[in-house]
C-alpha cells in the first residue's frame, strides 16, 4: 500500500472530495490490502451515522414486461423465452399487507418499463398504500418516465426513486443499450427526480461488458457530484438470453472495494448489499455490509413470480432471499455484529 493511497483515502474520508484522476489512481491500487484499509475507513464512517443498524426493504417485483431492449437484461423486450407476468394493483397491495405484518416499513415497487402502470393507475395505488400504512416509506424503481409523471407520483405520496445510471460514460452507455435509449435522457431523469424532491438513487453494474477503470472513475466522480440519497451497485451477472450471455461475471472483490469508496464519497448514503452480491457468493450480502453497505432488500413478491423476474442467471429467489426468511437474515447479520431494523430507514 503506497503512501499516496493512504493520503487519498484519508482525504476522501475527511472532505468527500477528489478529482476524477485520483479516483482512477485508487481503482488502480485495488488489492486485498488496500481494500481492507478502505473498508475499515468506510465502516467507521458508516457507523458514525448509522451505528450497527442494517435497514431492510420489502422488494415487490411488480412486472417483468419491459419495452426496452438493454443488452444485459434478462427481461429485455426481445427475450422470447421470458415467461411474462404483471401483478395487479390488488396483488401489489396484498404484498404490502403481508410485508407490514412481517415488520417491514419500506416497500420498493420495482419493475420493467411496462405501459400497463399508467400515471393514473400508479397514483391510485400509491395513495392507497400511503393511506393504509402512513408510517411506511414507498420507493419506486420503474425506469425512465417523463418529468410530469415523476411529479404526479411524488405528489401521490412516493418518497424515493431508484434509477441506476448504469455508467457515467456516454460511449459506454451506448455499448450497453439499444439506439433508442440515450445517456442524456437517463441523466435528465435523475436530475428531474432530485429537483422534484424524491430521495433519489443511482447506481451501476461492476465489471459490465466494455467497462474500464476509467469508466468507473467517471462513475465515482458522478456520484460525488450528484450526491444521491441511495446508491445501488452490484456485479454484472450475465443472462443466458442476452447478447452478453458469454461475457465474464463481475468480481466480488471489485464490488466490495467500490462499496467502500462510495461510502467514503457519500457518508450518509443508503447503500444496499444487493441480491446480485448474494447470487455470486453465499455470504455476499454479509461481505457487502462489512465493506460499508447498510441496506438489504428481501423479496416480498408472490412465490409464483419470483423466479420469473430473472434479470440475470441464477438470481436467488427463495429461502433467506424471501422476506419470510427475515429471521434467518437477522441471524446472519447478528453473526457479523450488526442488527436488522425494520423502521423506514431514511437517509440521514
Amino acid at each position: 500500500m503506497t503512501e499516496k493511497f493512504k493520503i487519498l483515502i484519508e482525504k476522501l474520508e475527511k472532505s468527500q472530495r477528489l478529482p476524477e484522476e485520483d479516483f482512477l489512481y485508487l481503482l488502480e491500487q485495488n488489492s486485498e490490502e488496500t481494500a481492507a484499509y478502505a473498508a475499515s475507513k468506510a465502516v467507521s464512517l458508516r457507523e458514525r451515522y448509522y451505528g450497527k443498524d442494517v435497514y431492510v426493504r420489502g422488494l415487490i417485483e411488480i412486472s417483468n414486461y419491459c419495452k426496452n431492449n438493454c443488452l444485459y437484461c434478462g427481461i429485455r423486450r426481445d427475450n422470447r423465452d421470458c415467461e411474462r407476468y404483471r401483478l395487479s394493483p390488488e396483488e401489489i397491495f396484498a404484498c404490502c399487507e403481508e410485508g407490514y405484518a412481517l415488520g417491514f416499513r419500506t416497500f420498493v415497487l420495482q419493475g420493467g418499463e411496462d405501459g400497463f402502470y399508467t400515471d393514473e393507475r400508479m397514483e391510485q395505488l400509491i395513495i392507497k398504500i400511503k393511506k393504509t400504512f402512513p408510517n411506511c416509506a414507498l420507493t419506486l424503481s420503474l425506469g425512465e418516465r417523463s418529468r410530469e409523471s415523476y411529479r404526479r407520483l411524488f405528489a401521490a405520496g412516493a418518497d424515493r426513486y431508484l434509477l441506476r445510471h448504469e455508467t457515467g460514460d456516454e460511449n459506454h452507455y451506448n455499448m450497453l443499450h439499444p439506439e433508442e435509449m440515450s445517456f442524456a435522457n437517463r441523466m435528465r431523469c435523475l436530475a428531474d427526480l432530485k429537483e422534484i424532491g424524491y430521495q433519489t438513487g443511482c447506481g451501476f453494474m461492476v465489471n459490465s461488458p466494455g467497462q474500464k477503470k476509467e469508466h468507473l472513475a467517471k462513475d465515482l466522480a458522478f456520484i460525488q457530484r450528484f450526491q444521491p440519497e441511495m446508491c445501488g451497485i452490484g456485479p454484472f451477472v450475465p443472462h443466458k438470453a442476452t447478447p452478453f450471455r458469454d461475457e465474464r461475471q463481475g468480481s466480488l472483490e471489485d464490488t466490495l472495494y467500490l462499496l467502500s469508496l462510495i461510502r467514503l464519497i457519500c457518508p450518509k448514503v443508503l447503500l444496499p448489499a444487493t441480491t446480485a452480491l448474494g447470487t455470486i457468493h453465499e455470504k455476499g450480502r454479509e461481505l457487502g455490509i462489512l465493506a460499508g453497505a447498510n441496506v438489504v432488500m428481501p423479496n416480498l413478491s408472490p412465490d409464483s413470480v419470483r423466479k420469473k423476474y430473472e434479470l440475470y442467471n441464477n438470481k436467488i429467489s427463495t429461502g433467506a432471499e424471501a422476506a419470510q426468511g427475515l429471521d434467518d437474515l437477522k441471524s446472519r447479520m447478528e453473526a457479523i455484529g450488526y442488527r436488522v431494523v425494520v423502521h423506514r430507514g431514511d437517509a440521514k
